[in-house]
């Protein structure tokens, strides 16, 4: 599995995954974290166009999950309750992970890409979904506190070192 970075002409396949994803949460008791339509159309463009998106693609081209990583200070972080975050040193966030479900192991494939940047990676996740939270765990994750995203729903937040 090759992961590279999204290109424009890979949304209709970054549509699906999402969609694919967003209805494994509904059957796994986490309907609420993206709905219906998160991550939106206008994010994913804008994700692309900054060069943070990226696609895991396997050797037939077929692309089978998706993921931001973005390097330097996410101001969902700046504030977080219940615990503290284990470094403040520089960090890169991994946000709107999604699989098609096909291919196993994309969340430490999206993680050991990201290692190679940057060691110190933080990551959050809805408190209803306990998948995320088992694999980032399984991954050396230590959960670090509760952070609350745009729309001040809150988070539990994740560290790596």
């Amino acid at each position: 599995m090759k992961v590279r970075k999204a290109l424009p002409e890979d949304l209709n396949s970054i549509f699906e995954i999402y969609e694919t994803a967003r209805e494994y949460m509904r059957r796994t008791g986490n309907p609420t974290q993206w709905g219906t339509n998160k991550p939106s159309e206008e994010l994913l463009v804008d994700d692309i166009r900054k060069g943070e998106l990226y696609v895991g693609e396997a050797e037939d081209g077929n692309i089978h999950f998706v993921f931001a990583f973005i390097l330097g200070e996410d101001p969902t972080y700046s504030y977080i309750e219940n615990g503290k975050w284990l470094s403040d040193a520089p960090y890169g966030t991994i946000h709107r992970i999604a699989s098609d479900g096909v291919v196993s192991g994309v969340v430490k494939t999206a993680v050991d890409f990201c290692k190679k940047t940057i060691t110190n990676l933080r990551i959050d996740t809805h408190e209803n979904n306990k998948t995320m939270q088992h694999v980032v765990e399984k991954l050396g994750f230590v959960k670090c506190g509760i952070i609350y995203i745009d729309d001040g729903t809150p988070r539990i937040a994740y560290q790596l070192l």
